[in-house]
């Protein structure tokens, strides 16, 4: 959820309002088109272009033309018209801008005036954002790897508040930028690895639903976002609420314990027995699995080989390139690859659009975020019923054929044009949302993280592209649909390479993961012996009892 809070926050932090060269001294009228009146805040509810002007009368008797980025002096002009045939001398806007207060009464854009020459800063504030979780998803996928999941998901968590509350108060432009830039470092790490940590603490039988849960709790945060941009008018102080919301979630993660499946990679059998006797004494489980009996042909197997040439391999230091190991793990990343792109790019050029849809936009948004959650009860029945791939082909292809849909909309059928957008963020949303749970049991243990966080990397490329895809609006309306479409179509067609997953345990080694796709070809490691893939079989039904005993 506090994931979903600050990905979205700046929908409305970094709205550009309605705005007008500011002037040289007090005004005494105000005439736009046929209306007249005392003050420019009455004229704002009939602003409808950024093509109209506004003309002012000062009181010293000088008439002026307000433009959004220039202002023109009328020469000889003593009666105040809206047309204006005469001589005019055009300034710049060195006098600053008047701005709508109508909907915010400030924005990060208003505060340090990113209009006209500096909009393209305002631009960057939501692409340097997701590039923030683009590196943040592989630096600290990678850390957990090696330091544990628990660690990071204590700091990273820590971060994401303090980063939070930071930026409320950050004196100019680019110290919010910079320390957005932290925000959403952490920010990713902890989305990455909290997923990480729910998909190797619950077995087999449970592991879809509680998957889904973690997105539907990020749409949930978008929610939050919706109805606080509602009720705080002001940046810095919807900010600050929209953090301490995250509160709660810091204070609850002192309580977690390491994943067994890490420190079972790690080798570190005391504290994985320790951890599953604490499973078993809260769920009064009265015989718990014994992890020196699971793992004690697996230990055997490893004091042999440290006398042979592969005595390394089990110190071995896993990095991105593992990921390419063979033609069939490597076919299998980029396939992964391409589709994290393709839902991150289409789940954001769907939400970042819905503010401009028309109607009211904190409605829009919050209708949005609540699509996703009946569809990730969709997407878990299916992914259990019909399996993780022969959900996300169907649902890629369709999202493709929505978007192509929404092009034949009339403009102006504006309820029927959200009702598509909804549909196209539902069937993306099950895609975006199976791609989690799909990498991760594609993946062995050694390089699980890694592999999700280098996932996330390519999601968020998608993310930082996508408000440029947004943008190309102005190039022609439907071309970000249009690519949107196009990826969806290609990434449907290649995810019939994958293998399916459900129902098979999570593999531990490379080896194991390559012999899920149907190819004997060596990654490089002993082959385990069959006793080691039984220990985590029977590692992950203790899950599955532990979790059908809380229920």
């Amino acid at each position: 959820m506090s994931c979903g809070i600050h990905y979205l926050a700046s929908v409305f932090m970094a709205v550009t309002p309605n705005f007008v060269c500011g002037f040289p001294g007090n005004v005494s009228s105000v005439l736009f088109h046929n209306s007249s009146a005392s003050s420019i805040e009455d004229i704002w509810t009939l602003w409808t272009s950024a093509e109209n002007y506004i003309v002012v009368q000062l009181e010293n008797g000088e008439i002026w033309e307000l433009d959004q980025c220039s202002r023109s002096k009328r020469e000889a002009s003593l009666d105040l018209a809206y047309e204006y045939k005469g001589n005019k001398s055009v300034f710049p806007c060195s006098d600053g801008f008047l701005y709508d207060a109508t909907k915010w009464k400030s924005t990060v854009v208003t505060q340090w005036d990113l209009v006209c020459d500096r909009e393209w800063l305002a631009k960057l504030i939501q692409p340097t954002f997701m590039l923030g979780v683009l590196i943040g998803a592989v630096i600290f996928g990678d850390i957990a790897d090696r330091l544990g999941r628990q660690r990071v998901i204590w700091f990273t968590s820590a971060g994401q508040f303090v980063f939070g509350i930071a930026v409320a108060f950050t004196f100019d432009y680019y110290s919010f930028v910079i320390v957005r830039f932290l925000l959403a470092m952490v920010s990713s790490g902890y989305l990455v690895v909290a997923f990480v940590y729910v998909t190797e603490f619950v077995g087999i039988k449970a592991r879809t639903w509680a998957s889904m849960h973690v997105h539907a709790f990020f749409a949930m945060g978008i929610m939050v976002v919706a109805l606080v941009g509602f009720l705080v008018r002001t940046w810095w102080v919807y900010q600050i609420f929209l953090s301490i919301a995250t509160l709660p979630f810091v204070l609850c993660c002192w309580m977690l314990p390491e994943t067994p499946f890490w420190l079972l990679s790690e080798e570190r059998y005391e504290d994985a027995q320790k951890v599953i006797d604490t499973m078993a004494r809260w769920n009064k489980v009265s015989t718990p699995c014994k992890v020196s009996e699971l793992c004690s042909v697996q230990q055997d197997d490893l004091a042999s080989g440290r006398t042979g040439d592969d005595d390394t391999s089990s110190t071995k230091k896993h990095n991105i390139l593992d990921l390419f190991c063979n033609w069939q793990i490597a076919r299998r990343t980029i396939t992964v690859w391409l589709i994290w792109f393709t839902g991150s790019l289409g789940y954001y050029v769907f939400s970042l659009s819905s503010v401009s849809l028309g109607g009211n936009e904190y409605l829009n948004l919050f209708l949005i975020g609540a699509v996703e959650l009946p569809c990730y009860i969709i997407a878990c029945v299916a992914m259990d019923k019909l399996g993780r791939r022969n959900t996300l082909i169907p649902f890629l292809i369709l999202s493709a054929l929505i978007c192509v849909l929404i092009m034949f909309i009339p403009q102006d059928f504006n309820i029927l044009i959200i009702l598509a957008n909804m549909a196209g963020k539902f069937s993306i949303g099950v895609a975006f949302g199976l791609i989690y749970l799909y990498t991760a049991e594609l993946y062995p243990t050694i390089v699980r993280s890694l592999a999700v966080g280098s996932g996330s990397m390519m999601c968020r490329v998608g993310s930082v592209v996508a408000p440029f895809c947004v943008y190309l609006r102005s190039v022609w309306i439907f071309m970000p649909l249009l690519l949107v479409g196009i990826m969806a179509l290609l990434s449907g067609i290649l995810t019939i390479m994958l293998p399916e997953t459900l129902g098979k345990p999570l593999t531990n080694t490379l080896v194991e993961a390559t012999e899920m796709g149907r190819n004997k070809k060596s990654c490089s490691e002993k082959t385990p012996p069959a006793h080691s893939v039984a220990a985590l079989e029977k590692i992950e039904m203790f899950g599955q009892e532990r979790v059908s005993t809380d229920k």
